[in-house]
């Protein structure tokens, strides 16, 4: 239960895979769907939810045995805050990357692969904070909106 909202919070645990992280974020968008995430946000959500999943699979597990990926929601009447936690490594530096886009004025092949995660999980969200705690990693994304779920 959220303590400001009173509402019911949706949650959802993973192994840290990239097949299983794929499954969680489609099972997590269609159950935000259905508890009434505002349909201007759904897109946001869902890729914000991707890029930040993605890179506690690729960076948090690199090298180590993935563990579980723990998701807990709570859509409230204005906003949608999501906490992800996992016992990975921590974020360098104990911070969120700072996110500048990866430079486009290159040439198509060398154009870099990644680069581009933090600067729109950045652009999509509301508010963004980490800490690292009791050895894990707690991942905090806000989605303010102004529509009633």
């Amino acid at each position: 239960m959220c303590s400001k909202c009173k509402q019911d919070c949706l949650d959802l645990s993973f192994p840290a895979t990239q097949a299983q992280a794929s499954a969680g974020i489609v099972t997590l968008s269609a159950r935000l769907a259905a508890y009434g995430l505002p349909v201007s946000k759904a897109d946001d959500v869902k890729i914000a939810l991707a890029e930040a999943i993605n890179n506690v699979v690729k960076h948090a597990y690199a090298g180590i045995a993935p563990a579980d990926i723990q998701i807990d929601c709570c859509l409230c009447k204005d906003k949608l805050v999501i906490q992800i936690t996992d016992t990975g490594k921590p974020m360098p530096n104990l911070r969120l990357p700072d996110g500048p886009p990866a430079p486009v004025d290159a040439p198509l092949q060398d154009l870099p692969e990644g680069g581009f995660g933090w600067h729109l999980i950045r652009q999509l969200t509301s508010n963004i904070q980490y800490e690292r705690r009791d050895g894990g990693n707690r991942l905090c994304l806000r989605f303010d909106f102004d529509e009633a779920p």
